[in-house]
């Protein structure tokens, strides 16, 4: 089938690299060209296990293609709307213009009975609210929420735990637009994946609710270890005692400096403001989860503080890592960013170390104080944080490294702090010693 993906940042530029790679005829439309010429030369804009093979194969075999110009779709039967819904930049809902725009943009070249696929992250009642203009293009609406976890979005493109179906009131439209998802969707079905249908607001509430239950269940095991530094208890030990009661599980029940990222952050604020604008206010408890998420990285620094006083001047820090999950280069939200900007306003002389978004800060700013392996960045530190867990930082041997002073701040509790303490160094976990 020929498809088009409107949108190629991070969930378009994968979905329609798996799309080409379950055999059909894609093409990707962004508005930006030099984002389009990379993606055309094969080349991945962005740090992702596995994709950069898929797309250079799509492209290659011809399947794939990526262009700005949306009149090269007019001949697809199927569009995917993969557009980011960042944060407004003065509240917390939703900035719906990227949505908005793609819609618009692509309705003067819908054929008739397309079906647009709206795969974007957004408010609750937005399908409805753009149901009515698609029809009068000709077209068919279904909404099909993306749940990619970055750093595993191929395996979960290709191999997803379920597929969301938000189908059209009209039954005519519902059938119509269930058919030729299908289609498009057909191996992943064929391979036993559970498909769900259900109405527009429904399956636009499972993308939001599902994030917000996981910063809930991440903040609650951080709550859990402030209540283990004041006590002296362990909470990873705590963490998987709960987990396996098997109705709360052992998933996102890792203590540490939080979530950051694309998602999480943005995305439970939008939901509470959209709830907020909705006259409710059964959401407050997302007030509540973020406040610890933020709380956990000021624990980092007061840490720090507490062991090398409140003036930080000419103190060299060490901070392992700066996207905000292992396998990714994406900075967004990033914790460990927003510790090392905190410290460095308390004077501290900053040193950044990340396999994937070191390169990226580099090439941004050729001034960033960003170091080329970890053992460049703890020499002569006089303090090491560990703040994203690439395997790489997990596996350091303390023996051999050089800092000023031996002492090691573990946020992400990755490492066997054992080890570390017989090599003689200072070791502090989050919720744990």
């Amino acid at each position: 089938m020929k498809i088009s993906v409107i949108g190629c940042g991070y969930l378009g530029a994968v979905h329609a690299a798996c799309m080409a790679e379950l055999g059909h005829d894609v093409i990707g439309v962004d508005v930006d060209q030099e984002k389009v010429d990379l993606l055309s030369a094969g080349r991945a804009p962005f740090h992702e296990p596995d994709f950069e093979d898929l797309l250079e194969r799509g492209v290659s075999s011809g399947r794939l293609s990526f262009t700005t110009d949306f009149a090269q779709v007019a001949d697809c039967r199927v569009h995917f709307i993969g557009v980011g819904t960042p944060q407004k930049a003065d509240a917390h809902g939703a900035d719906m213009r990227y949505v908005e725009s793609a819609v618009q943009s692509l309705l003067p070249h819908l054929a008739d009975r397309a079906v647009v696929v709206g795969k974007s992250t957004v408010p609750v009642g937005t399908a409805d609210s753009l149901e009515p203009s698609v029809t009068e293009a000709g077209g068919v609406l279904v909404w099909n929420p993306e749940f990619l976890r970055e750093s595993f979005a191929v395996k979960d493109t290709l191999q997803p735990d379920r597929l969301v179906y938000g189908l059209s009131k009209n039954p005519e439209s519902a059938e119509y637009g269930l058919a030729m998802v299908d289609e498009v969707y057909a191996d992943i079905i064929a391979a036993g994946t559970p498909r769900l249908l259900m109405d527009f607001p429904t399956a636009e509430l499972v993308k939001v609710s599902a994030n917000s239950f996981l910063a809930m269940k991440i903040s609650f095991i951080n709550a859990m270890a402030e209540i283990c530094d004041a006590t002296g208890a362990d909470v990873t030990k705590l963490a998987e005692a709960i987990g396996l009661d098997d109705r709360i599980g052992r998933k996102f029940l890792r203590a540490g400096i939080g979530f950051g990222g694309g998602c999480l952050p943005k995305d439970t604020l939008a939901f509470q403001a959209r709830t907020e604008e909705l006259g409710l206010e059964s959401l407050n408890f997302l007030t509540d989860v973020n406040a610890i998420n933020e709380r956990r990285r000021q624990r980092v620094v007061d840490l720090v503080v507490a062991e090398l006083g409140e003036d930080l001047t000419g103190m060299r820090i060490a901070v392992l890592g700066a996207a905000f999950k292992p396998n990714t280069d994406d900075t967004r939200e990033s914790p460990a960013l927003d510790i090392a900007e905190r410290l460095d306003r308390l004077g501290a002389d900053i040193i950044i170390t990340d396999p994937a978004a070191g390169p990226v800060i580099a090439a941004r700013d050729p001034e960033a104080p960003i170091a080329a392996d970890a053992h460049e960045a703890i020499e002569g530190a006089n303090i090491t944080l560990l703040l994203t867990e690439w395997d790489e930082f997990k596996s350091l041997d303390p023996t051999t490294l050089a800092p000023a002073r031996k002492i090691i701040i573990d946020g992400r509790n990755a490492i066997d702090s054992t080890v570390w303490k017989n090599a003689g160094w200072t070791y502090y976990g989050m919720g744990r010693s």
